[in-house]
């Protein structure tokens, strides 16, 4: 099985079974957190750094933008899902976000340490001076300006 691990797969500290990979964003993550020696052995032994093409990094981030989670994916999120795309991988991370565009988009994902994510979730945006909400990112709201803040509904079994 080929598992692409992201950065909190990777901060565990635990081994994974099988064909492993990820992106140079999330060595490069790794690294400001603080590379072990015991890391940078397993990295380097067991671990194929790959970069994903363009054509699923753009999946990807049609996808997020469907489900809202856009602005809540890194650029080093979005190459570790891309790559799952491009490899036809099973993603190991915690990251909510990441899980539910994997659902989404139907890549198989499994956890490092926490529960997961039950549902697949569609990200809306609340205002926090009227209240008004978006279904899409802004800076600001554009009826008064105010900041938004993330709001969720759970997706409906359809």
């Amino acid at each position: 099985m080929r598992r692409i691990l992201d950065s909190s797969a990777l901060l565990t500290g635990r081994e994974f079974p099988g064909e492993l990979f990820t992106v140079p964003e999330v060595l490069d993550e790794v690294e400001r957190h603080g590379l072990t020696p015991q890391l940078e052995a397993f990295l380097a032994t067991h671990v194929a750094v790959v970069s994903p093409g363009p054509d699923p990094a753009r999946r990807v981030r049609d996808a997020s933008r469907t489900t809202g989670d856009e602005p809540r994916l890194s650029p080093t999120d979005v190459a570790v899902l891309a790559l799952a795309v491009d490899l036809g991988g099973t993603i190991v991370t915690d990251d909510y976000s990441i899980q539910n565009v994997c659902r989404a988009i139907g890549v198989p994902y499994e956890t490092a340490m926490a529960p997961g994510i039950r549902d697949r979730w569609t990200w809306t945006y609340m205002c926090a001076g009227c209240g008004r909400t978006w279904p899409t990112w802004h800076e600001a709201c554009p009826t008064c300006g105010a900041r938004l803040r993330t709001a969720h509904l759970p997706d409906q079994p359809r």
